[in-house]
């Protein structure tokens, strides 16, 4: 890794998680998911994030497939844990468990459904960050929690030692310059959102953690790359091949249409998913289908 790059970087998956036909975990394929991503150079792993599935898993899935990410990673990739919950002593329970674990850090969300204030996500966050010593990274996802982390708690919490960074899902460009200058240029931004990740990267983001990198890793990993080197030409050439993928593995919720894809790929063998999520609907099919052919992927 270079020494100028941060702690998180480049293209970091939202790994699926992969489950038989009866919804029980896959391990054996978790295994061939982190050995395709490690061969076509993905820069980190979030394991169990929303992308993971981490709202139907149990806690001890949850860490279980995490320490088995870990496991089979061996130290070729940092792996990310989804350590999130909506009560501050699940979260800080969760992170607790993943002490000494081997994982480069945690990826905590706003606390959905219950609606804090500003000032209850930053206790919120300060209380996870204090029982640890893991990197924590902030996830405001407005769209499924209900409530928007603003930039100046964002940037009140990167006070905080081991706050390094933060994955921002709004869409919105401008956050990148107003946390930047509020949080500190140290202040790691990752974008949550593929349709405006590498445009956050020209503003100064330094990552994107990625849905659509699930399927499409290789080129996800040399668009970062690009954007990482400044040759923002030649990664716009790719990303405006992966921009039908950018828009339709959200044609329904995520993650059942990546799943589907990465069933379609090959790279798992049944894109089955815990209700209350359903497979991909037969109608929206061809969509993902013409959006996999417009990659280069099929």
């Amino acid at each position: 890794m270079s020494a100028t790059r941060p702690l998180f970087h480049g293209s970091i998956v939202a790994l699926i998680t992969p489950m038989n036909s009866h919804g029980a975990i896959n391990y054996d394929e978790l295994k061939n998911l982190v050995e395709y991503h490690i061969a076509n150079g993905t820069h980190a792993i979030v394991s169990v994030g929303t992308t993971g599935e981490s709202a139907t898993l149990s806690v001890d899935e949850n860490i279980k497939t995490i320490l088995k990410t870990v496991e089979f990673a061996a130290g070729r990739i940092p792996v990310i844990a989804g350590a999130g919950a909506n009560a501050t002593s699940e979260a800080i329970t969760m992170t607790k468990l993943l002490n000494g674990s081997g994982v480069a850090g945690c990826l905590s969300v706003v606390p959905y459904y219950n609606k804090p204030t500003q000032e209850g996500m930053y206790q919120h966050f300060k209380a996870i960050a204090e029982s640890t010593d893991l990197p924590q990274i902030l996830y405001n996802v407005p769209g499924r929690t209900g409530s928007d982390m603003k930039p100046e708690t964002i940037a009140r919490l990167a006070k905080i030692k081991n706050i390094v960074a933060v994955k921002e899902a709004t869409g919105d460009v401008s956050r990148v310059k107003q946390i930047k200058e509020l949080a500190g240029e140290d202040f790691i931004f990752l974008s949550g959102d593929d349709a405006t990740g590498l445009e956050s990267m020209k503003l100064g983001g330094q990552g994107v953690i990625s849905v659509t990198n699930n399927i499409a890793a290789r080129d996800m990993s040399k668009m970062c790359e690009l954007a990482m080197a400044g040759n923002f030409t030649e990664a716009e050439m790719i990303n405006q091949r992966l921009t039908p993928l950018h828009k339709d593995l959200f044609i329904e919720g995520n993650p059942i249409p990546v799943k589907w894809a990465a069933y379609k790929l090959g790279l798992i063998k049944t894109p089955t998913l815990r209700l209350p999520l359903t497979t991909l609907s037969e109608s929206a099919q061809p969509t993902v289908l013409s959006a996999l052919k417009s990659a280069g992927l099929l």
